[in-house]
């Protein structure tokens, strides 16, 4: 990822207390034992197939089950249960829970010496997976105790899931419109809670803002605002200090992308994404605001994105040019309608105004779309920011109609702030759902500008310099396709289950073109440590049947849970250590 740019930037590192556990513990068979410490050690290097994917090269035996060699870790059953987890759990906690179970299978190793992973890393995870592994009615595996095989940072332990810090980049706008000053404070009141909560030590902000870069921009229209802030709450008129110091409105002063995207959208095969700013844009008047906000979504790969104002209360979504220009009023989708309504949902669904059922009330007449509309159907504009936003960038931007109050009294902030925490909050999880993962080539050297592409969706969003992604895609069964010029173009099919509320982790190696198709293909159908969510192909198809694809019932007499025949059928260990019961 890029360095962030000299904006409100709240980005905080984490430093986890560890809680202080017993120096001893007991393996499977009940045997008491104090595992082994960082002590010194013959390294080797790592060849374990599932943990190729790990942040080290070097291990060393025996590990910290005292398995003695490769041959005793592949055959025992903890190996074994971490080559399928992403099939059990449906690609949720994948590859974290993977990486973490070989920081002890295969401990890492460096000049001569085992580092033990850190405590917290593994309470964090627990955290956020145990849900996974009580769905499918399995117990929390032994060797993932987070006080017997990991230790706290002061005793020198590293993080496994390094490698992972892949941090989506999210950007909140206030105040495009200097009249519409409700934005501007909630994102001063966000800051704040963000802030202090972090240091409180509330899980969820610090989770929150561990795993995101959240960029804060409260004015837009600092000039318009003055404007307005100088006839004052219950004085300003609809329109004073609503354009900028250039009387430009700056929500119509971005490059028309739309228009250009509907005559592509009718050309066979010509892409329709990452549309270029058109010369003749340039000819005309554009503001130093637009140009700043331009310039710094070109720098910083943008995920999501939500602009808030004020005259109304409902969120609308792109497309907000009518796809018939003479339509004032027309409904006009994105490929990508069902993950915009999804968005939009994560913000309206949980404000308690936008939920009320009174239709007399503030934005009650958008009450029977659920507090949510289609930017074009509620009325037709060019040079949005949105639309902007969606056909020029990898970044998905909502509308934020906070009141209809404009320019709300100082007493009313706070109350409007209690509205708007939790729906602020729950939009900006929602850039962790879909997937995420890094484009290399086969020496591992990451793809800049690599196009992820997906079936049925024509929008493509394109790998950032370091070779990392995220596309945001609503539950459903994809089929996710990576390509670059000069490469053959790898395909996966991905499974994002309803309930997955982090993103997936699928990366891909490309192969330059050339190489005999018939072995790279094979190689493609092979479900591997970069394929955690589903098998890829060639052609997109499913991968040869698997045992666990099957749904998962109990057995018929109900003494054991329905994956416990495929363990006892791969392996002499039977790991009754999964068994809750």
């Amino acid at each position: 990822m890029p360095p962030p740019p000299p904006l409100l930037l709240l980005t905080v590192l984490v430093v986890a207390a560890a809680r202080p556990g017993c120096e001893f513990e007991r393996n499977p068979a009940g045997e008491c034992h104090r595992p082994p410490a960082a002590d010194s050690a013959t390294c080797m290097d790592l060849q374990l197939r599932t943990c190729s994917d790990a942040a080290y090269n070097h291990t060393t035996f025996p590990n910290l089950l005292q398995h003695r060699s490769w041959e005793v870790v592949e055959a025992s059953s903890e190996y074994i249960l971490l080559s399928v987890l992403h099939q059990l759990l449906e690609g949720q906690c994948n590859p974290d829970l993977r990486l973490l179970g070989c920081a002890v299978l295969a401990p890492r190793c460096e000049g001569g010496w085992v580092r033990r992973p850190c405590r917290h890393i593994c309470e964090g995870l627990r955290e956020v997976c145990q849900p996974a592994f009580d769905a499918i009615d399995m117990a929390w595996p032994y060797f993932l105790d987070c006080h017997r095989y990991f230790t706290r940072e002061d005793e020198g332990c590293y993080d496994p899931l390094e490698k992972l810090r892949v941090e989506p980049e999210v950007k909140l706008i206030g105040n495009i419109h200097g009249n519409e000053v409700a934005g501007r404070e909630m994102l001063i009141y966000l800051a704040q809670y963000l802030c202090s909560e972090y240091l409180l030590g509330n899980p969820r902000i610090q989770r929150l803002l561990n795993t995101t870069r959240i960029h804060l921009l409260p004015s837009m229209n600092p000039d318009g605002y003055e404007v307005a802030a100088a006839e004052g709450a219950g004085y300003n008129g609809w329109t004073s200090g609503r354009q900028n110091a250039q009387n430009l409105d700056l929500n119509r002063n971005f490059p028309d992308l739309t228009s250009e995207y509907y005559r592509l959208a009718e050309t066979r095969g010509a892409r329709s994404d990452h549309i270029p700013i058109p010369q003749h844009y340039w000819w005309g008047k554009v503001a130093p605001e637009t140009k700043a906000i331009m310039k710094w979504m070109q720098t910083i790969p943008f995920v999501l994105s939500a602009s808030l104002h004020g005259g109304d209360l409902v969120v609308s979504y792109p497309f907000d040019f009518s796809q018939h220009p003479q339509e004032e009023k027309m409904f006009s989708p994105t490929p990508d309608e069902k993950m915009f309504k999804l968005l939009s949902r994560a913000y309206a669904d949980v404000h308690p105004m936008m939920m009320d059922r009174s239709e007399n009330r503030c934005g009650g007449n958008f009450l029977k779309r659920g507090s949510i509309i289609n930017g074009a159907d509620w009325y037709s504009f060019t040079g949005g920011m949105s639309d902007f936003n969606y056909l020029h960038t990898n970044c998905f931007e909502i509308t934020v109609e906070l009141g209809c109050v404009k320019f709300p009294p100082e007493e009313a902030l706070y109350t409007l702030w209690q509205h708007n925490k939790e729906s602020l909050l729950n939009f900006v999880e929602t850039v962790h759902r879909g997937i995420k993962g890094v484009v290399t080539d086969k020496f591992g050297k990451p793809v800049k500008n690599a196009r992820i592409s997906v079936k049925g969706i024509r929008h493509d969003i394109t790998t950032a310099p370091d070779g990392d992604y995220w596309r945001l895609l609503p539950p459903g069964i994809h089929i996710v396709i990576a390509q670059a010029p000069g490469y053959a173009k790898v395909i996966k099919k991905v499974i994002i289950p309803t309930r997955m509320k982090r993103a997936g982790r699928v990366d891909f190696i490309l192969q330059p073109l050339g190489l005999g198709s018939k072995n790279f293909l094979h190689g493609l159908r092979r479900t591997g440590p970069h394929d955690p969510l589903g098998g890829a192909s060639s052609l997109g198809e499913a991968t040869e049947p698997d045992p666990l694809r099957a749904r998962r019932q109990p057995s018929a007499d109900g003494s054991k849970p329905w994956w416990w025949s495929y363990f006892t059928s791969l392996s002499t260990h039977r790991p009754r250590w999964l068994l809750k019961y």
